[in-house]
C-alpha cells in the first residue's frame, strides 16, 4: 500500500525539479550572446550584437574578484549583479597584491607572465588539479550562466611599471590568455589597467596586438590612468574597438589644483565623451571608472567628504546622456573586495563587500539602462541645443540627449529650465519626470511641438534632486519610460 505513495512522491519531486528549472531559465531568459558576438554599430557610436540588437553596458568595478572571493563568495556577489541589472563585471587577472587567490594558489611561476601556473593546483581539497586559472575559469564559466559579460585586464599597470613585464613576456602572455578563452561567449578585453599608455606603450601594444590577433572575436579597449582616454594613444589601433576613459575620483577644485592632465574638466565627464567622439574614426567610447560611491572625495583622504549614491548618478547620467554607449559604476568596498580579513583596507573603506552590494547607488544603476533602452537605441545624439537658453555649469548643468523622436534632458540638482521642443518629430509632445532614484515615471502634459516650453522638475533645488525630462512624440505610442 505505500508504493504507490513513494512513487507519487518521487514523481512531485521530478515535477517540481523540472518546474524550478523552467522557471529559472524563464527568468533569466535566453543568453544575450544568442542574439550573436557583440560587435561595434555601424555609427561607430554604440555597441550591438551581430543580429542588431542593441547592447547597453552596465558595468561593476569588481578588480579583484579572481583573487579575494571563494567559490560561495562569486556565486553570491554576481547574484546580486544579475538582479541588479549588471551585465559586465571589470575585473583584473594579475595584480601587485595578493599574489594568491582564496586557495592559496599562485596565478605565475616566479612572477614570470610568460610562464602561468597551470599545474598542479596547490589546493587538493577542491581537487587534485585546481590551481588559479582553473578558479578564473570558475568565475567566467558562472557569470556566463548568469548572462554576464566578464571585461578581464590581462594585468594591473603597476606591474608594467615596475618591470615585470617585457614585450616578449607580454607577448607570450596575451596569446596564452586568448587561447584558453577565446571560446568563452562573454569575454570582454580590457588592455591596460589604470594606467597611462606611454608608460610601457611598447609592452602595451605587444600585449593588445597579441590577444587580437589570437582572438579577433572578441572586443578589447583600454583602462587609462585617472582622469585621462584611451584615445590619446591608442585610437587608431587595430585592437582598440572602443574608447574607455577614466574620469577620477577627485572634485571641481581637487582636480583643478596642478593637474594638467583634466584640461580644466573637473567632474565633467560629459567632456571626455565629446573629445573621443571628434576623433576619426568614430569609436564607442564610455566611463570605465568614475567616482566610487562611499569613497572619499580626491581618493586618498578619509577626512574628505565621501562619494554617496547621488554623484554616482551624476557621472551616469551625464556620461551617457553625451553619448557615451553605457556606463561602468564602481563602490569603494567592492573594487577592492574588501573582507574582515582584509585588514584596514584601502582608501578609507568602510565596510565589507558583502554589505556594499547593496548600497543604494548600486540598485539605482539599472533605472538609467531601463530608460534607454526604452526608447529607440542608435539614432540618439548629444544634443545641446534642446536648451533654450544656457544649459549651465558644474552642477547646474543640464544635458540633452535625444534621437529623430524623443528627447531625455537631465538635471542633477532639479533646477528649472527651459526646452526647445522642435528639434524631435510630432505635431504634440507627451512629456514626463522620470526620477532616477527609483525609476517610476509621473506623465506631466500634452503639448505642441514648437516654441518655447519652460519645466520645473518636482521637490526644491539642490544637489541629488535629479530628474530626466522625457519628451516623446506622441503619435509613436512609446511605452512608459524605463518599461517595455
Amino acid at each position: 500500500m505505500r508504493l504507490p505513495g513513494i512513487r507519487f512522491i518521487l514523481l512531485f519531486l521530478v515535477v517540481l525539479s523540472v518546474t524550478n528549472c523552467n522557471a529559472r531559465q524563464s527568468r533569466n531568459g535566453q543568453p544575450p550572446w544568442e542574439s550573436g558576438r557583440l560587435v561595434v554599430s555601424q555609427n561607430g557610436r554604440f555597441l550591438q550584437h551581430e543580429n542588431g540588437r542593441p547592447f547597453f553596458w552596465l558595468g561593476d568595478t569588481a578588480w579583484l574578484l579572481f583573487q579575494k572571493l571563494d567559490r560561495t563568495e562569486v556565486e553570491r556577489y554576481l547574484e546580486n549583479r544579475r538582479l541588479k541589472s549588471f551585465n559586465v563585471i571589470q575585473a583584473v587577472l594579475l595584480q601587485k597584491t595578493p599574489k594568491v587567490n582564496a586557495y592559496d594558489d599562485t596565478p605565475l611561476v616566479n612572477d614570470n607572465p610568460a610562464d602561468p601556473q597551470i599545474t598542479p593546483g596547490n589546493n587538493p581539497k577542491i581537487s587534485a588539479e585546481y590551481d588559479y586559472w582553473d578558479h578564473v575559469d570558475f568565475v567566467i564559466n558562472k557569470a556566463a550562466e548568469k548572462h554576464i559579460y566578464i571585461a578581464i585586464l590581462p594585468t594591473w599597470g603597476s606591474l608594467v611599471k615596475d618591470g615585470r613585464f617585457t614585450v616578449q613576456s607580454a607577448r607570450s602572455y596575451g596569446r596564452w590568455l586568448a587561447e584558453r578563452y577565446r571560446d568563452k561567449p562573454n569575454i570582454i578585453w580590457i588592455n591596460g589597467g589604470d594606467t597611462r599608455g606611454d608608460q610601457g606603450r611598447k609592452i602595451w601594444q605587444a600585449l593588445g596586438t597579441a590577444i587580437h590577433e589570437t582572438d579577433p572575436k572578441h572586443l578589447m579597449s583600454f583602462h587609462p590612468f585617472g582622469r585621462t582616454q584611451s584615445s590619446t594613444w591608442f585610437h587608431n589601433e587595430d585592437w582598440l574597438d572602443f574608447n574607455m576613459f577614466q574620469s577620477g575620483h577627485r572634485r571641481y577644485d581637487q582636480g583643478e589644483l596642478n593637474d594638467d592632465t583634466a584640461a580644466g574638466k573637473g567632474e565633467d565627464n560629459w567632456k571626455y565623451v565629446l573629445e573621443d567622439y571628434a576623433k576619426i574614426p568614430p569609436k564607442p567610447t564610455i566611463d570605465g571608472e568614475p567616482s566610487y560611491e562611499n569613497i572619499p572625495q580626491g581618493l586618498h583622504d578619509p577626512n574628505e567628504p565621501y562619494w554617496q549614491d547621488r554623484d554616482v548618478r551624476r557621472y551616469a547620467y551625464w556620461s551617457v546622456f553625451a553619448g557615451a554607449f553605457g556606463h561602468t559604476y564602481g563602490n569603494n568596498a567592492v573594487m577592492q573586495m574588501h573582507k574582515p580579513n582584509s585588514g584596514r583596507g584601502r582608501y578609507g573603506v568602510r565596510n565589507y563587500w558583502y554589505e556594499a552590494i547593496d548600497d543604494p547607488g548600486a540598485g539605482q544603476m539599472r533605472y538609467l539602462k531601463s530608460l534607454i533602452l526604452s526608447r529607440p537605441f542608435f539614432k540618439r545624439v548629444f544634443d545641446p541645443s534642446m536648451i533654450a537658453g544656457e544649459t549651465g555649469s558644474r552642477y547646474d548643468y543640464v544635458i540633452a540627449t535625444r534621437g529623430n523622436s524623443f528627447a531625455f534632458i537631465y538635471t542633477y540638482t532639479g533646477r528649472e529650465f527651459d526646452v526647445s521642443p522642435g528639434k524631435i518629430t510630432g505635431e504634440k509632445i507627451r512629456a514626463y519626470w522620470y526620477n532616477p532614484r527609483n525609476g517610476k515615471a509621473r506623465f506631466i502634459k500634452y503639448f505642441e511641438n514648437k516654441g518655447v516650453q519652460h519645466f520645473n522638475p518636482p521637490g526644491r533645488k539642490e544637489e541629488g534632486n535629479d530628474w530626466v525630462l522625457v519628451l516623446d512624440d506622441a503619435g509613436k505610442k512609446f511605452p512608459v519610460p524605463g518599461s517595455g
